[in-house]
């Protein structure tokens, strides 16, 4: 019997899958358990349509990530920071300080578990870190780290 399930089932499908299922096992479990229904006509066209809808979300969501990514490509981040005399810093940059940073920069919100910026970064220079934008899209960007000035 072909069933759409309605929520994700172990080791049959996801949600919104259609898949044959022997017909005790719908009738007995799957259907009682709102976990699937009957793959009528109807059913199958609102499935196409929300998978359409989808991915027309998903091509949208990727086209801003792709815009983003081009505009973010090798910009520099500068970044302030209390060191010593041999540019030791007194603490390490964290991957918040460097999104709180890109967002008075260059306008850009990220958030702070989407930035790689490698080990942690205890010295003055200059340093290559990358941001996740979406599924596959990733930018390589300048993290330039200097001295705060003493007054």
């Amino acid at each position: 019997m072909k069933v759409v399930l309605l929520k994700d089932v172990r080791n049959i499908g996801k949600r919104d899958d259609i898949v044959n299922v022997s017909d005790g096992y719908a009738r007995n479990f799957l259907f009682p358990q709102k976990l699937a229904a009957e793959a009528t006509p109807g059913a199958l066209k609102e499935i196409s349509r929300k998978r359409a809808a989808q991915d027309a979300r998903e091509a949208e969501m990727r086209a801003e990530a792709q815009a983003k990514a081009e505009l973010l490509k090798n910009k520099v981040i500068t970044l302030a920071v209390k060191c010593g005399e041999k540019g030791r810093l007194y603490g390490s940059v964290t991957s918040a300080e460097v999104a709180e940073a890109l967002e008075q920069q260059h306008g850009i919100k990220a958030d702070k578990r989407k930035l790689d910026i490698g080990d942690p970064i205890r010295e003055v220079g200059v340093r290559e870190i990358s941001i996740w934008l979406y599924s596959g899209i990733t930018t390589p960007m300048k993290l330039n780290v200097v001295p705060m000035e003493k007054k």
